[in-house]
């Protein structure tokens, strides 16, 4: 998080040392503003309200429910629509012989990620 600085080059560098100390405390972050020195791909993400940010990758598995087997995996950029993206292009790059049930929880419960499923030919099984 000490290499997460603004792009304009403004804000006050962590103390000296190999880990020196920084305050963060009554300033504002996001990604439009400011960008990681050490990673700039990073981006800051929250998972769930009232949780910390932090500066992080999504990782996304398709998984086969039967056996509990990986088939497909996709790593991407933190955003908030990260997981539906990733969940489509794996559906894409499958060779779909017939109809398939795909399961998730209430973050995928939205209206055009739905239409998207049934387009592809799959019945989504999604918590609300």
């Amino acid at each position: 998080m000490k290499s997460f600085r603004p792009k304009d080059g403004s804000g006050e560098p962590p103390g000296p040392g190999r880990n020196g100390e920084r305050s963060f405390h009554k300033e504002k972050r996001s990604n439009e503003t400011h960008v990681s020195t050490s990673d700039p791909d990073a981006r800051l993400y929250r998972k769930a309200d009232g949780r910390e940010s932090r500066l992080c990758f999504m990782g996304h598995v398709l998984m086969e429910n039967r056996n509990g087997l990986a088939v497909d995996a996709v790593l991407t950029h933190a955003t908030g629509t990260a997981e539906r993206e990733a969940t489509l292009t794996m559906l894409d790059r499958r060779a779909v012989r017939r109809r398939i049930t795909l399961g998730a929880d209430k973050a995928y419960d939205v209206a055009d990620f739905v239409g998207a499923l049934r387009a592809r030919n799959t019945t989504p099984h999604i918590a609300v």
